[in-house]
């Protein structure tokens, strides 16, 4: 195949193409998609899910200019990933496997875009991909081990930030005690609403930019000390207002 004709060409029987296939992958795995939703919707612990979109198409927004330069080359590895993804989406949902439930039917949708555009189009757009893959809510098992630290490490560095300004506090655990009054630092304040949100939004400024890789890194693998930071600056005037109140609250 010649190199004129092996280049994909934004045309709109090209986009009609891409857009059918993309509805049949969601069509054929709708059950997963409207659990994720619904558990989006409901629970404001994943309503970072909503933000997934938005991610998505600003990476392909901004990575636009590279369709002029794939070739259609590969596209048997969309139907792998169909399969895959359906007979993962399948199983989870027979076996009570959620993670697997949703992730096949993230890998099924990528598959379809794969079988139109190619295997070029996942490589130069791999940082799409991954995004879409984000939009799979954690398990929740997964969400309080990472949650319980959180909520301890809120608590100290809070209670040493407000014993360096005078105002003294104990922790034990993830409960501050002030005025003798105790505070929980709860599921609520406990950080894990800004780690997602601000990991989808760091990843999508270090691959949205021409930055370097380890600059990309860097941004990426700093975004849950971030949030961690601002959580703190949140809870602290939060902690110290309830310990004036006559009763401890939980937070």
């Amino acid at each position: 195949m010649s190199t004129t004709t092996s280049r994909i060409r934004l045309t709109p029987s090209f986009a009609a193409l891409a857009f059918v296939l993309a509805v049949f992958g969601v069509v054929v795995t709708f059950r997963a998609w409207d659990n994720m939703f619904r558990i989006a919707r409901d629970d404001p612990e994943y309503q970072h899910i909503f933000l997934v979109p938005c991610v998505v198409i600003f990476l392909v927004w901004v990575r636009r200019h590279r369709l002029r330069y794939l070739r259609v080359s590969g596209t048997v590895l969309g139907p792998v990933l169909v399969l895959a993804g359906w007979g993962a989406s399948i199983y989870g949902q027979q076996f009570k496997y959620e993670i697997l439930f949703h992730l096949g039917a993230v890998i099924v949708l990528i598959g379809c875009l794969v079988s139109a555009l190619g295997k070029q189009a996942l490589f130069r757009f791999l940082p799409v991909a991954i995004v879409m893959l984000m939009i799979v809510p954690m398990p929740q098992r997964y969400r309080i081990q990472i949650a319980d630290p959180l909520q301890r490490y809120t608590a100290e560095i809070s209670s040493y930030l407000l014993d360096m300004m005078g105002v003294k506090t104990e922790v034990n655990g993830s409960m501050m005690v002030i005025n003798n009054h105790p505070v929980m630092i709860a599921e609520a304040c406990n950080g894990m609403r800004m780690v997602l949100p601000l990991l989808l939004i760091a990843f999508g400024f270090a691959f949205g930019l021409p930055l370097r890789t380890s600059v990309r890194v860097l941004i990426v693998a700093a975004s849950p000390i971030v949030a961690l930071v601002c959580n703190v600056l949140r809870v602290m005037p939060l902690v110290w207002l309830q310990g004036q109140s006559d009763l401890g609250r939980r937070w």
